[in-house]
């Protein structure tokens, strides 16, 4: 009975430190940062954006990442229920301002450009942007069938001899054997697949491989083969492959909504550039590490696998056709 009473004094006080330490935790605002537009497929999240909390209630301040996210961690003191005021910050986007009450929420927060779409329309004087694809290179690989290797070998023996413990014998130790060997070289940068041992005459039965050398192919090939009775003939064979690298060009599209423009590049891609028309010209423009653009500004996200993601904004000045 002591016990029980013992663990239901000790459970509360538990339960109400486990309760204390969730009130005391610093919060952390989750959210994302988007273009404010009526359809839904021009709100591409908007990166670099400088958020904050007035009067230093944050733990620094942080900045959107590719995807618009953010996270920004408040100050321990900083309760539930309180208010707070939230800035955005960005060159290209109106400063804006949010006041709210801390909670768990998820904020989604949309910024202004500064140049709007009615701007951009207005000017005559923009140059246009069309027929847009992205150009790189990547290393292929490819094999071509260039021929057959095959060879004949013979393992001379005499059946019906008593082994007497004289290696190499039957696998039942009862008659004396022979082992053979052959081999195949395919040659520099050839390689052999599809290989495979037959016995093609004599008293095959009485055969059997000791040695698997061609079997996973590659340069060269080679087997062993132990026979324990009269002589018999085998044939070696491969099929010859030639390996050939070389870098092939690849195009890629491109897909616009409003001013945006986004597109993904493979991890083997290697010097991406930018074919587009623009003053009635056939343009190329290279893509650098940083996607340094002229008529564009890029963010470049590099995916695990090393995929990358970019997402280009027009500069005033431009606009998609």
């Amino acid at each position: 009975m002591a016990l029980i009473v013992g663990l239901c004094g000790i459970l509360p006080a538990a339960l109400f430190m486990i309760h204390r330490h969730r009130l005391h935790r610093p919060l952390t605002l989750s959210g994302v940062v988007i273009k404010q537009d009526a359809d839904a497929r021009n709100q591409s999240p908007i990166a670099n954006v400088d958020v904050s909390v007035e009067n230093g209630l944050a733990v620094g301040d942080v900045s959107s990442n590719f995807a618009g996210g953010f996270g920004l961690r408040l100050r321990p003191e900083v309760k539930r229920g309180e208010t707070i005021t939230l800035t955005f910050r960005h060159p290209d986007f109106k400063s804006f301002d949010l006041k709210d009450v801390v909670s768990d929420k998820l904020y989604v927060v949309r910024m202004l450009p500064l140049h709007s779409k009615a701007e951009a329309e207005a000017n005559k004087a923009e140059v246009l942007v069309s027929n847009i694809s992205v150009r790189y290179t990547t290393v292929r690989s490819s094999t071509e069938n260039i021929g057959n290797g095959v060879k004949t070998f013979q393992v001379m023996n005499t059946g019906n001899v008593p082994c007497d413990r004289r290696l190499p014998c039957s696998p039942d130790g009862k008659w004396s054997a022979r082992v053979g060997s052959a081999s195949l070289d395919a040659g520099e940068g050839n390689v052999f697949r599809n290989a495979r041992v037959i016995c093609i005459a004599g008293p095959c039965p009485f055969t059997r491989i000791e040695l698997d050398g061609f079997s996973r192919g590659g340069r060269t090939i080679s087997t062993s083969v132990l026979n324990w009775s009269d002589t018999a003939t085998f044939l070696l064979q491969g099929d010859v492959f030639r390996y050939q690298v070389g870098e092939v060009v690849l195009h890629s599209s491109v897909v616009i909504f409003g001013r945006t423009m986004n597109f993904t590049l493979p991890p083997a891609a290697e010097g991406p550039s930018i074919i587009a028309e623009m003053k009635q010209s056939r343009m190329v423009f290279a893509l650098g590490p940083a996607a340094v653009l002229s008529w564009a500004d890029c963010n470049i996200r590099v995916e695990k696998n090393q995929a990358k993601d970019y997402r280009c904004e027009l500069k005033a000045g431009y606009r998609f056709q």
